[in-house]
């Protein structure tokens, strides 16, 4: 099987990344309002494995963004199931899947969703004092995130003195302060200057390429979404390759 080819990327593939991070099937989200059913997806199978950078691509109102909130358990499908690794978290209560998401889950969002009035190092401890852990470790945990994004000087500045560039750092550093197994970015640097957003899709490769979990970001630019080591358009409901 010659290298570059449909087969021989998939076998790569799969020697590369061999657990299953998580694991969608069937997913799909119809909306209901006055005017009747608005289907967004249907039967969407999706699969990633632990050390899996996946970027999702398409047109804007195909449903990227509702398809990662599905991912991420911040909105429930219409039908179909979600596993993280064996475990379905689709089945879980609203507290179940709230535990489950601030253990398992980072987010990076366009919008970076700080609290202005908070320092740095509050924003980046709060996941993990939602989750009961003190004060002290919290905030120790999040300077050595904020040193891991070149921000350990900032630490003490609240979020709304921080530049644009630096917020988006900080929402990195908090999406990954409690390890999670699964990061999800939707368009993180959609409100970036070109030069900016190229410094934190560079800085997201390197800090993925230093744990074993599986990320997926949606992107409209290319360049970035050539740069996974997989790419998927979301596309009349369907997600189809993008080689």
């Amino acid at each position: 099987m010659r290298a570059g080819t449909p087969g021989a990327n998939e076998a790569i593939r799969a020697e590369r990344f061999k657990t299953v991070a998580l694991r969608a099937v069937g997913l799909t989200k119809v909306y209901r309002g006055p005017a009747g059913e608005v289907p967004v997806f249907e039967n969407i199978d999706l699969v990633i494995q632990s050390g899996e950078r996946l970027a999702l691509t398409g047109e804007s109102g195909t449903g990227k963004s509702t398809l990662l909130h599905l991912l991420g358990l911040l909105d429930e499908p219409t039908a179909g199931r979600i596993f993280y690794g064996d475990s379905e978290v689709t089945a879980l209560d609203l507290d179940q899947r709230a535990s489950v998401r601030n253990r398992q889950v980072g987010f990076v969002w366009q919008a970076n969703t700080l609290l202005p009035e908070f320092s740095a190092l509050e924003n980046v401890a709060m996941p993990l004092r939602i989750r009961g852990v003190s004060k002290r470790e919290a905030e120790q945990c999040a300077a050595e995130r904020l040193k891991e994004v070149g921000l350990e000087p900032r630490a003490l500045h609240r979020a709304g003195e921080l530049s644009g560039g630096e917020q988006q750092r900080v929402a990195l550093a908090r999406a990954l302060v409690g390890e999670p197994r699964l990061l999800l970015a939707d368009e993180p640097t959609g409100s970036l200057d070109a030069k900016t957003g190229a410094m934190v899709m560079d800085l997201l490769e390197a800090l993925h390429a230093q744990r074993s979990i599986a990320t997926i970001y949606v992107t409209h630019n290319l360049g970035f979404a050539s740069r996974a080591d997989r790419v998927l358009e979301l596309e009349s409901g369907r997600l189809v390759s993008s080689v």
